[in-house]
């Protein structure tokens, strides 16, 4: 072999070795990369993903599912966008939809002022976002699934504790934001199916306010001056408990007219103690926010499974009175943060 074939050959060895290394290095290179992109567990963090969450009204009821709202974010690897439509109408929830959809979110869970009226503007953004309705559902709209309480059955247990705290019957009056919300018009249904066929309890009637306070407190007012022998007054939204407990204390009526309503503000829960509201029945507003978030990060992600068969995702009810208020006041502060 001459010396420029040897010289020939070491050149090839050598070029080999450094491809090699090179190669090595590459290799290694890139495995650092792709274990820094992962966390401890072994899989990549999911790309953050943004949606929103809208209301139908103001009230320190949607506080409480924004406590669930932020779990789901830190959980879900979520962003947010937490709508409360301050005049509590269709039209301004339009307006917030079509807002939400122009800036790009993922999906949005929204609880319909009126759906039978807003089926073409649910399905607007149905059709370019993930929608899902929470707290009140659109059933005849394209909305993917309903998170939230089965309002009739919450309905019907509100009826039940109305025979407790009136059981030689008398007369009731219903307050409420709309009965054009799903969510009012079934749990109307529901109390009205445990009281038919009981001549012993009349309801007066239905007596709405538009989401306005003022008005939902000046409502029961008037029927305390019209009704003075009303027994029981129920109120249906959040707001309509602290509004018949402001009422009836200043008609020096507190204890004598029996108080039944629905979900767990602090004036509520606070009368609740105090012995003026009898019951109230409450939902899990934590969980309409946590549930919403859960399920539109996934759907974001292409898990169509999230989405029960049925649709629906129930959340549950649970009735508070002087017995278990204070357990339950003291779990729902620990709950949402507050001291």
């Amino acid at each position: 072999m001459g010396l420029d074939s040897r010289r020939s050959n070491h050149v090839r060895k050598y070029g080999l070795v450094i491809l090699l290394i090179v190669l090595a290095v590459g290799l290694c290179s890139c495995g650092q990369k792709q274990a820094a992109e992962k966390p401890a567990g072994g899989k990549a963090k999911a790309e953050t993903v943004r949606v929103a969450f809208v209301t139908n009204n103001v009230s320190d009821f949607w506080k409480i599912a924004q406590a669930g709202v932020k779990k789901g974010e830190e959980e879900f690897n979520a962003k947010c966008d937490f709508k409360m439509p301050t005049q509590g109408t269709a039209a301004e929830q339009k307006v917030i939809l079509e807002d939400l959809v122009t800036k790009g979110v993922s999906g949005i869970a929204i609880s319909p002022v009126n759906p039978d009226s807003q089926t073409d503007v649910l399905n607007a953004a149905a059709a370019k976002v993930n929608l899902i309705c929470m707290d009140s559902d659109a059933p005849k709209s394209n909305r993917l699934c309903y998170v939230g309480t089965s309002n009739i059955d919450a309905g019907k247990v509100a009826g039940q504790q109305i025979m407790k705290a009136i059981p030689n019957g008398g007369k009731l009056m219903i307050f409420v934001g709309t009965l054009d919300a799903q969510n009012a018009a079934d749990r109307y249904k529901g109390i009205q199916e445990v009281l038919k066929g009981n001549p012993k309890y009349q309801i007066l009637g239905v007596l709405t306010d538009d989401a306005n306070h003022t008005k939902a407190r000046a409502n029961v007012e008037d029927t305390l001056t019209k009704h003075p022998d009303v027994a029981c007054l129920v109120g249906l939204w959040s707001y309509n408990g602290p509004a018949i407990v402001n009422a009836v204390k200043a008609a020096n009526k507190a204890g004598k007219v029996k108080i039944v309503c629905f979900d767990e503000q602090d004036d509520t829960l606070q009368g609740v103690k105090d012995g003026v509201i009898d019951a109230t029945v409450v939902q899990k507003p934590f969980e309409f926010g946590y549930q919403s978030v859960k399920v539109l990060a996934a759907l974001a992600r292409g898990d169509k499974s999230v989405i029960p068969a049925n649709k629906m995702i129930d959340t549950g009810v649970k009735v508070v009175d002087k017995a278990n208020v204070d357990e339950f006041w003291a779990e729902l502060k620990k709950m949402t943060g507050k001291s």
